[in-house]
């Protein structure tokens, strides 16, 4: 073994920059989000209920979301009908903004600390928020 001391050289340098990303990362830890549900409409509601389950909703929305678009545009069906035999009109803005409605606290912290960008604002806009309530 001749070249010994350049082949201990080379894994040292592959072990520091295989192992760089966990030595960049150390003290930078997020804090997971807490979505506010204090909208000034969600207070009002009697039945605080979104249109499926709270545990649904948090696996499965994006997937949701995907369907309805497939439903409303593609196939014209703009009603929803969710596990309890509900129906809820298929909009984005109407259905889930009316109660959702402060973006930044509720889907822009979520999709920040999972990474994701999602691409409803490609099409869909949020109403400024007024002068003491919330964006929609």
């Amino acid at each position: 073994m001749y070249d010994g001391g350049k082949i201990i050289t080379g894994i040292i340098i592959f072990l520091l920059f295989a192992t760089f990303p966990f030595y960049y990362n150390i003290g930078k830890a997020h804090v997971k989000p807490d979505p506010k549900l204090d909208t000034p409409v969600i207070k009002q509601l009697k039945e605080k209920k979104c249109v499926e389950s709270k545990s649904y909703m948090r696996a499965y929305h994006m997937q949701l979301l995907d369907d309805w678009r497939n439903q409303a545009l593609r196939k014209a069906n703009r009603t929803y009908r969710n596990e309890e035999g509900k129906l809820f009109e298929i909009s984005l803005q109407n259905t889930c903004m009316k109660c959702h409605s402060n973006k930044q606290k509720f889907c822009d912290e979520c999709h920040k600390y999972a990474e994701v960008k999602p691409y409803c604002w490609d099409c869909h806009f949020v109403k400024e928020a007024k002068e003491g309530g919330a964006a929609r």
